[in-house]
């Protein structure tokens, strides 16, 4: 290809709105152009490299037994309806009328629409297992779309469904679909790991996310230094420490503690570590209202939180519910004193506001205490009373009623590994793509139905598998650039080898020389770009590093003369010179190590 006929929209500007270094360099390298919030254009660059993307995704999932199908982006909102998600997905579901005014949707996922064809057309158990996959556009409308491409509210997925009898035939699938998923993001040079994973909104007991590892990540995985074991710190187990809890040794005592409402300051102007306090959270949900305890310098886990029956639709307390039921405003609050409130050892009625109860109706009281927070002695803790801690506090000693101990903290670095092997790490990724097992979620709700081999009506299970193909761009840019711009794994690049003779404008001897090395490297099989334009060196360079190009090809009058070209490698920190006669053995080579390093 000729910059003449394939045009190049670099740019040396970082725009402002750029908020991430890949979206950076996205935009600065002619990739993408932003069309409004979270939509973007997909300019001739980006979309080479998208296709590659695409390209890996489809040859792997075909080989895995998978069909291709596609179905609708616009979805009406009886399926919807039907699988009880029209309401529930909530803003993020575009919603849409048509001018006889039926709602139809911006498909998100395609849930609905692949169980409305698999019961039209899938009868037998002989026609099963089956899977089936898509690359198609989503639209998700989310509230504030923001890291370029990483996170739009229009984006490319490739979506696959597998359909079963039972569990062992799913289990097989989802391995089958396990080990392409490897074979994808390890053909695409990507550093990943795949972790287990919570299922979130899509539901089902079993699911891993693919995670290509980037400190700019939004997700944090917590690994084992000593096994293979890895997890999204959502799902990650926080085991209790070890050993008994130490014997009671201060006697509970009330310190006036002015102004002091975090875990920090109220450490830092009692002089005890911040490991010696606990942290409460007041909350709401169906099941009533709740006190949450975590260690001071712990964090409380949303998702471990929402497991819990009656709290999958949990929210933190207002100010006005704490002062209710504990007396005293957030900042001083604790297990103290709990006994006030309570009834029943274990299950106590309280009056709690809620959207959907008044505050004078009794509801459920719940203290709930991490396994961490359980083995401790003598802690810092709220007194619920406004400018007062305790110190000195031991659950099993000064309250009078019991209490639930659970996993509800976020792990951190240093604790033990969940598989007994090691200790944890932590490390940040992007989630690039998840594979569940859905159960009978969908079919069941949908009234998706088979007949087995005795001739039986059966509902079949599912799994679902995912990958954000345009995502995967932003992904391996965040993990694959430097100070010069984009350096793309081999099987990513735009273009396999970039062929820059300086000032051919200016010589026809040089001309000739480049059209012929370009016609030699083009029927070798490389994918070349010849910089045919009229630019001087300096920034013919900066565009040829800025776009990733994994090779460069230098054509020049002293060199041609030298019978020689130069040539570097986008990874490399030095020019050389190759004999002209031996470019080509030279470039095998070269192909040949860069892609086993991608």
């Amino acid at each position: 290809m000729r910059t003449s006929r394939f045009p190049l929209f670099t740019v040396k500007e970082t725009p402002a709105d750029a908020d991430t270094l890949s979206h950076q360099l996205m935009l600065r390298s002619g990739m993408i152009r932003k069309l409004a919030a979270g939509i973007y254009s997909w300019l001739p660059l980006g979309l080479r490299v998208l296709r590659k993307v695409e390209s890996i995704v489809r040859e792997e999932m075909n080989r895995a037994g998978a069909r291709e199908l596609l179905m609708p982006s616009i979805q009406p909102k009886e399926l919807w309806d039907e699988s009880g998600r029209w309401d529930k997905y909530g803003n993020l579901l575009l919603r849409i009328q048509d001018r006889k005014e039926q709602w139809y949707c911006f498909g998100p996922t395609h849930e609905e629409v692949i169980c409305d064809i698999v019961r039209s057309e899938i009868k037998s158990y002989k026609q099963l297992p089956v899977t089936f996959f898509q690359i198609q556009t989503k639209f998700r409308d989310e509230i504030r779309p923001r890291f370029g491409v990483m996170r739009a509210r229009e984006f490319l997925m490739k979506d696959a469904y597998s359909f079963h009898l039972d569990q062992a035939s799913l289990d097989q699938t989802y391995r089958t679909m396990y080990d392409a998923y490897t074979r994808i993001f390890t053909r695409l040079g990507l550093n990943f790991r795949a972790v287990a994973a919570d299922s979130g909104d899509i539901g089902g007991d079993l699911s891993h996310e693919f995670q290509v590892l980037a400190d700019s990540g939004e997700d944090a995985i917590a690994f084992s230094d000593q096994s293979d074991y890895a997890a999204n710190t959502e799902l990650a187990e926080a085991l209790a420490p070890a050993g008994e809890r130490p014997k009671p040794s201060e006697i509970c005592m009330k310190v006036d503690t002015p102004g002091k409402t975090t875990c920090e300051e109220v450490a830092a102007y009692l002089k005890v570590p911040i490991t010696s306090t606990v942290r409460a959270i007041a909350v709401v949900g169906s099941g009533g209202f709740a006190l949450i305890l975590v260690r001071g310098d712990h964090e409380l886990n949303e998702t471990k939180l929402k497991k819990i029956e009656g709290f999958g639709d949990y929210r933190l307390a207002t100010e006005k519910e704490i002062e209710l039921h504990l007396g005293c405003r957030a900042g001083y609050i604790g297990p103290v004193n709990l006994s006030l409130f309570s009834d029943i050892r274990g299950n106590r009625t309280l009056y709690t506001a809620t959207a959907s109860a008044p505050i004078n109706e009794p509801r459920t009281f719940m203290l709930i205490v991490d396994r961490t927070v359980d083995k401790m002695a003598d802690f810092v803790c709220g007194a619920n009373k406004t400018g007062y801690h305790c110190k000195g506090f031991n659950l099993d000693r000064d309250i009078e009623h019991g209490y639930v101990v659970t996993d509800i903290r976020k792990v951190v670095e240093g604790d033990p590994s969940p598989d007994g092997k090691g200790k944890l790490g932590i490390v940040r990724g992007i989630e690039v793509g998840h594979i569940f097992q859905n159960g009978r979620k969908y079919t069941e709700a949908m009234h998706v139905s088979i007949l087995d081999d005795q001739g039986r009506t059966r509902t079949p299970i599912t799994g679902c598998y995912g990958i954000g193909v345009s995502r995967i761009v932003a992904a391996a840019i965040e993990q694959n650039h430097d100070e010069r711009g984009i350096a793309w794994p081999e099987p990513l690049a735009p273009f396999q080898l970039a062929l820059l003779p300086l000032n051919m404008h200016k010589s026809p001897k040089l001309r000739t020389a480049a059209e012929a090395l370009y016609t030699e490297l083009t029927a070798a099989g490389y994918d070349v770009l010849l910089d045919d334009r009229e630019l001087r060196p300096g920034p013919m360079f900066a565009d040829a590093e800025l776009i990733g190009i994994p090779h460069r090809v230098v054509l020049s009058e002293r060199g041609l003369d030298a019978g020689t070209v130069e040539y570097k490698g986008r990874r490399d920190t030095d020019n050389r010179d190759v004999p002209r006669g031996e470019l080509l053995a030279f470039l095998k080579e070269r192909v040949r190590t860069s892609s086993q390093l991608s």
